[in-house]
């Protein structure tokens, strides 16, 4: 038995959907959540950059004593995991494989499309997951810059929203898609959007129930699950407005969040050092 708990980190908020699936999958387990809020959002930024956040995160959390660490962050996942996995002692995961493992098993044309930030786009990592799968597969990504800060807003579900849902999915409509890769933690909560743009013949590929799987699986043949029969805590963490952050995450977790306690980035460089 190890009651450690496990560590989960996000460029903000849209990785609580990825806790969320862990919490339900592993109800023993306790959390940590850390969200870079101050630092929001991603996407936008230089590829080198995002690596060195997700080093400073890492390492913080490594710190606080977690026994594997998910980083619940498209961008991160594609710009940093295979260093973050050579640079730190405990176990690290990310979003990434599970979606592409899943939409090469769901395409019946062999026509896979992505909705993702422009550094997870730029990064090529989902392409080269895919062809690992199935080199047959077609693969069409598309950024969609706009779409974070309209789930962020304080109307998601506005017309503008709609509006560009429908321009980032008309490449992939045109070029028969009918499996799409939500390549962003924030996306599932505008899923019924995305649906009916899509419609019902496409499939929406998002990774929080493999991903929780994952983690799940790694635990017991690692020999690192939590065997006690309790209920587990989970503690939030954020570089942001914790009031800003309780309010918005609940959105997200779709649970309430409690407590949310500050973090400075000076902590954050110096856990990198």
């Amino acid at each position: 038995m190890d009651a450690r708990p496990v560590g989960v980190f996000d460029s903000g908020m849209g990785g609580l959907t990825v806790l969320h699936e862990c919490l339900v999958t592993m109800p023993n387990e306790d959390f940590v959540y850390l969200g870079d809020a101050a630092r929001l959002p991603y996407g936008p930024r230089p590829l080198d950059e995002i690596r060195r956040f997700a080093r400073e995160i890492a390492g913080y959390l490594e710190g606080l004593g977690v026994k594997l660490i998910v980083v619940a962050c498209n961008s991160a996942t594609a710009a940093a995991l295979p260093e973050l996995q050579e640079r730190l002692s405990v176990p690290i995961m990310g979003v990434i494989a599970p979606e592409a493992h899943a939409a090469v098993q769901a395409t019946r044309n062999r026509r896979v499309g992505l909705l993702a930030t422009q550094a997870t786009v730029e990064s090529g990592r989902y392409a080269e997951l895919i062809r690992a799968h199935d080199a047959g597969v077609r693969f069409f990504p598309v950024a969609c810059p706009r779409l974070v800060p309209l789930i962020e807003s304080d109307d998601p579900f506005a017309a503008e929203t709609v509006e560009a849902v429908r321009e980032v999915a008309a490449p992939l409509k045109r070029a028969g898609c009918d499996t799409v890769i939500l390549g962003c933690t924030h996306f599932p909560l505008i899923r019924p959007i995305l649906q009916r743009v899509f419609g019902r013949d496409v499939e929406l590929v998002f990774s929080a129930e493999e991903t929780a799987r994952e983690v799940s699986e790694t635990l017991a043949r690692k020999r690192l699950a939590n065997a006690r029969k309790h209920e587990g805590e989970y503690r939030f963490l954020t570089t942001g407005d914790p009031a800003q952050f309780r309010s918005m995450g609940a959105r997200f977790l779709q649970l309430p969040l409690g407590e949310v306690e500050r973090v400075a980035l000076a902590d954050l460089e110096r856990s990198a050092a």
